[in-house]
């Protein structure tokens, strides 16, 4: 068993009309099961790829978000994490620039988005291919820009890679960046809203090749190091997103990706190609409203030439047994019930069955039974 924790405090300023600055202190302390290793989709987002026994502080948030209304009807913002109260029109842009998560902007869900409220998987609370430019706790420098006109949403933004492949340092001089652009399309369907996304990535910075690696040890008869064969280079990939509300209290997602298998992922996980999908229900049924059940399932998968490299002893960012001579898709199941102790403060249960952890079959199937308590105010 493993245990994380982590206090966040978001101190919000408003600059002049329609900007925002944030500033997000955080606390955190713990470690993932198996120090975050060992399964490509990972069973906890609330978990890092580095782990400490003592609390330790981070500025993990600083950033200016600048919302320039552009007519169509006015829309109410409720105040929420990261978010003043106030009003914005339908058709507008929006502009955020500083250090923050690409993921607090792209690739969102409102089923499948916040370890610390609904899945906790990573690749359920992201797509699993979106390899999105980060240090080792998930955040990153870069500005965003998204141009909201009628049922359209385009978003486009370059941001900083870490120093190298899975760092805690992000690259001082951004030589190592990464560009990402997103088209969304929201609908309603028999009087029920719902959207569709497509996510595209272009990472460059040094990064090895399977196959350079794959050949170096050949030669050098040890194991294949991707490391040695790092050199300046590109990766990108595609990701879709779906949700759709059914009923009031029932909706629905799916993520589908695809990124390229032969270049090693730089800073997420190990994850070549991806599909989940899922349900998340409300208990106003029986008489909880506040309640929340959910549930998914996700097929994780690599390319052939990943699976060569991990049988010849490389490891990548969370996965590598040292040999892979069965590999298999990597199949994950996950179910959540969230209690509502009030409408701010919850308790979760969490299972999770996992077949072919790292890609293995000759290990597993996992069983990770989790509990998770949030509070906010």
């Amino acid at each position: 068993g493993r245990e994380t924790a982590d206090v966040t405090f978001a101190a919000g300023f408003k600059l002049w009309r329609g900007a925002e600055l944030w500033i997000d202190p955080e606390i955190g302390q713990g470690f993932g099961l198996s120090n975050t290793e060992g399964v490509a989709g990972f069973p906890s987002g609330a978990a890092f790829k580095i782990g400490a026994s003592v609390p330790y502080p981070r500025i993990q948030r600083t950033f200016i978000r600048q919302t320039i209304d552009l007519g169509g009807e006015t829309q109410k913002v409720d105040a929420d994490f990261n978010q003043f109260a106030g009003s914005q029109t339908a058709d507008r842009l929006v502009v955020t620039i500083g250090k923050f998560s690409i993921s607090d902007v792209f690739d969102t869900n409102k089923y499948a988005q916040n370890p610390r409220k609904d899945f906790m998987n990573w690749s359920l609370i992201d797509a699993g291919t979106f390899d999105y430019a980060a240090d080792a706790w998930g955040y990153t420098y870069g500005a965003s820009a998204e141009w909201y006109q009628g049922n359209w949403t385009l978003r486009g933004g370059l941001f900083d890679l870490s120093i190298i492949p899975n760092s805690t340092e992000l690259d001082p001089t951004f030589q190592q960046f990464q560009w990402i652009g997103e088209i969304e399309r929201r609908y309603d369907s028999w009087g029920h809203p719902g959207k569709i996304a497509v996510t595209g990535f272009l990472s460059r910075g040094r990064m090895g090749s399977f196959e350079d690696a794959i050949a170096l040890a050949a030669i050098t008869g040890g194991p294949a190091d991707i490391a040695a064969v790092r050199q300046y280079r590109s990766r990108g990939g595609v990701s879709m997103n779906l949700e759709q509300e059914i009923t009031s209290d029932l909706g629905v997602f799916m993520r589908a990706g695809w990124a390229d298998g032969d270049i090693e992922p730089y800073d997420y996980t190990d994850i070549d190609r991806t599909v989940a999908a899922g349900l998340s229900l409300k208990g106003k049924q029986w008489g909880r409203p506040d309640d929340t059940v959910g549930l998914a399932g996700i097929v994780n998968g690599i390319s052939s030439v990943h699976e060569a490299f991990l049988n010849d002893g490389g490891l990548g960012i969370l996965v590598g047994d040292g040999m892979l001579p069965h590999p298999g898709l990597e199949q994950i199941i996950e179910t959540y019930y969230s209690y509502a102790i009030s409408s701010s403060t919850k308790v979760t249960f969490d299972y999770q069955f996992i077949a072919n952890p790292a890609y293995d079959r000759d290990r597993g199937p996992v069983n990770v039974f989790a509990g998770r308590f949030y509070a906010a105010f």
